[in-house]
């Protein structure tokens, strides 16, 4: 009865206050008329454009398209391969086809099928094994079966012969192996599809790494891309893929060729150092000094395009527990690492490591991590690093419409897709939000589950995303079964929201804080700035000397610059007093109301007639929770103030100089004015009776 009331009488301010924005009188500055129009209406604007991903896709298309078409222009097949040489090489792969598709009559389990499938992989050779493991990161394409399968792909090819390899090493750099290196490893150290490694001193002393590249690599692979057009149908048909292979193909391709060009890996290497090693970054005050990330040093005199020799590093494989565990190297730190590190690449800078597997980033002894094999990385353009932040954050918020659009703006959607029945398949998979996973892959499994029926695909961009996500993942998981990439990376984001004023990532943060309809969510707005304040409890809490001490850790506690925060807080307050922000400043007023009814009936008048000057409600009520959220905001926002007063000070005095803020004030006024000018006579009246029965039952004792 009581909840009825008062929201007839919320419903009794709110037009009072609108009509009195129409008048012009003390207005609030819009007409709120469409505000609550359709429920596609959202107080953040409008629906997002596919325009740019649809531009961006088309030119990477042709851009992976153009890889092979150039070289096998630049390569003519009958003069490079040589006629019988590309006919027994057809021959072969159809045979092999032959057989995969014989069987598909006679296998009907589908795991059988899959894991035929990969072996038909591996005995065809370095083209198709890379293939395999790239489509074990494309759901769009494969069933889950089927990537579960390749996901067990593994450079499974034997090391070439030693002398091979050594008259490689000579030929590319044009010297006996004796005049080059004073001592080479008589066998691989290490041997994948497209390469292997060998240790060996240099002359000067120093210890080395020297990757060779398999002879004929280049033109291998060229061949079999050009004749993979020949038989890629039957391929596409035998593993039910989803859509056009080819395409994805081309995409491979490129990144192939890209890794078979060891000039190009030592040249990632180098800008992968420069902007992640953190010896000088904007990182210094945090970490003054500290590095690690490390990265080989690349020796350029001994590099070549099938040749690379770089700084040898001693490291621990983060899937050997005995040797962490004897190196007494902390678990979460290096966690903690590898995921800043990661974050950093995909969403500060865009330059990525796109397979950051167990054999590609290990542990050294000191406790810095280092990274191996930049044949693999990617490059994100930025609306594609806040296209990430963007789903994150709608994903957090079980935003089901939120996140439909972002799918669509990024090009995961065709254009022309009814975006409502988007949203409601993705909110029903939602379900209630209890048992939601927080695991890359399973949110991403869940994801496309539901796409699958929209006719989804992955931009080219987010392919090498979403495979570096999953490396990492799985990487991280070896040290911590039970880590989850979602809830770990959320404070970085919530760090990067407030770091960062473009008004992109603003109105991210404001979706964060701010529902579509305009109501505001206080408890997310509570946790944020109760992280906000942890660093003066934390700071306070340390001795002088503990509090220049570098952290070993990154993520260890949440460190914000609080004039950014101070600078994200004015622009959230100048929103909210915007025109467009009509519906946002209804809905303050409303939980304002709220929080001033519970205080007078809830603490004042119990207070004034309780014998134990207690409140009548329990710890579980709804009153004591909301009056207890508000004062452990207030507390919580006073410790931010503290850590930074002069930036808070300056930001309140100029805020209270707009105009805008006065309007606000005048409107809150009027409506605790309105609610309480019904609310106190019968409060009073409650009061008397009360005081009443208590005097009548005093004297009858």
């Amino acid at each position: 009865m009581r909840n009825n009331a008062l929201a007839c009488l919320n419903r009794q301010i709110v037009a009072a206050i609108t009509r009195r924005a129409l008048h012009n009188t003390y207005s609030l500055g819009i007409v709120p008329s469409r505000s609550f129009s359709t429920r596609f209406s959202s107080v953040h604007g409008e629906k997002p454009s596919a325009e740019y991903a649809k531009l961006r896709k088309e030119s990477l298309e042709s851009e992976f398209g153009n890889a092979l078409t150039s070289r096998s222009k630049s390569l003519s097949m009958y003069y490079s391969f040589g006629p019988f040489l590309a006919l027994y090489r057809a021959a072969y792969i159809s045979y092999e086809v032959f057989k995969l598709t014989l069987g598909h009559f006679f296998i009907h389990d589908i795991k059988k099928r899959s894991a035929k499938f990969c072996d038909t992989l591996i005995r065809l050779g370095p083209f198709y094994i890379k293939l395999g493991q790239a489509l074990s990161t494309r759901p769009d394409i494969l069933p889950s079966v089927y990537r579960n399968e390749l996901a067990k792909l593994q450079d499974q090819i034997p090391p070439f012969s030693t002398k091979v390899a050594i008259r490689s090493i000579e030929s590319q750099l044009g010297a006996s192996i004796s005049e080059i290196f004073a001592d080479i490893s008589p066998e691989p150290v290490a041997a994948a599809s497209l390469g292997q490694v060998y240790k060996a001193h240099l002359h000067t002393g120093e210890l080395v790494a020297v990757k060779v590249q398999r002879p004929g690599m280049s033109l291998s692979l060229t061949l079999d891309a050009l004749l993979f057009n020949m038989i890629g149908g039957q391929l596409k048909r035998f593993a039910k893929a989803r859509k056009d292979i080819i395409v994805a193909v081309n995409e491979t391709v490129r990144h192939m060729f890209e890794e078979i060009d060891y000039i190009l890996e030592g040249q990632n290497a180098e800008r992968f150092a420069s902007l992640y090693g953190f010896h000088v970054s904007q990182q210094e005050d945090a970490y003054p000094k500290e590095r690690w990330v490390k990265v080989p040093k690349i020796y350029w005199n001994y590099t070549r395009k099938a040749v690379l020799t770089m700084e040898w590093l001693d490291g621990i494989k983060l899937n050997n527990d005995a040797a962490l565990k004897a190196a007494s190297l902390n678990r979460k730190e290096l966690i903690d690492k590898g995921l800043y590190c990661s974050l950093m690449q995909l969403l500060e800078v865009g330059f990525f490591h796109a397979d950051p597997h167990p054999g590609n980033l290990v542990a050294t002894k000191d406790g810095t991590l280092a990274y191996f094999d930049f044949g693999m990385m990617g490059d994100i353009p930025r609306h594609y690093r806040v296209g990430l932040i963007q789903v994150l954050v709608h994903f957090v918020n079980r935003d089901s419409l939120g996140l439909a659009n972002d799918f669509l703006s990024l090009g995961f959607l065709p254009e022309g897709v009814d975006m409502q029945l988007v949203s409601d398949a993705l909110k029903a998979s939602f379900g209630d939000g209890t048992r939601q996973s927080q695991d890359f892959q399973a949110i991403m499994n869940q994801l496309y589950d539901v796409m699958y029926e929209f006719n989804f695909s992955l931009p080219p961009d987010y392919a090498l995303v979403i495979r570096a996500l999953g490396s990492l993942e799985g990487t991280a998981k070896t040290l911590d079964p039970e880590f989850k990439v979602v809830e770990s990376a959320y404070p970085f984001v919530i760090g990067r929201l407030l770091m960062d004023p473009s008004p992109d990532m603003r109105k991210i943060l404001r979706e964060l804080l701010i529902r579509n309809d305009g109501s505001v969510r206080w408890n997310r707005l509570e946790r944020l700035v109760a992280a906000i304040s942890e660093q003066s409890s934390n700071k306070s809490g340390k001795d002088d000397d503990d509090a220049k001490k570098p952290s070993s850790s990154p993520l260890e506690g949440n460190s914000f610059d609080m004039h950014a925060v101070v600078a994200a807080t004015e622009d959230l307050l100048k929103f909210i007093l915007s025109d467009k922000a009509f519906r946002v400043r209804l809905f303050i007023i409303r939980d304002i109301l709220k929080v001033a009814d519970i205080f007078l009936q809830d603490q004042v008048t119990s207070c004034m007639f309780d014998e134990n000057l207690e409140p009548r409600f329990t710890v579980e009520s709804e009153g004591h929770a909301t009056l207890k959220r508000v004062v452990d905001g207030l507390l919580y926002f006073w410790q931010a103030v503290k850590l930074a007063p002069d930036a808070w000070t300056a930001m309140i005095i100029r805020m209270a100089l707009n105009p805008e803020i006065h309007r606000f004030y005048f409107d809150i006024v009027s409506a605790l004015f309105l609610h309480f000018n019904r609310r106190i006579p019968d409060t009073l009246w409650v009061c008397v009776s009360r005081f009443l029965h208590k005097l009548v039952k005093s004297k009858q004792l």
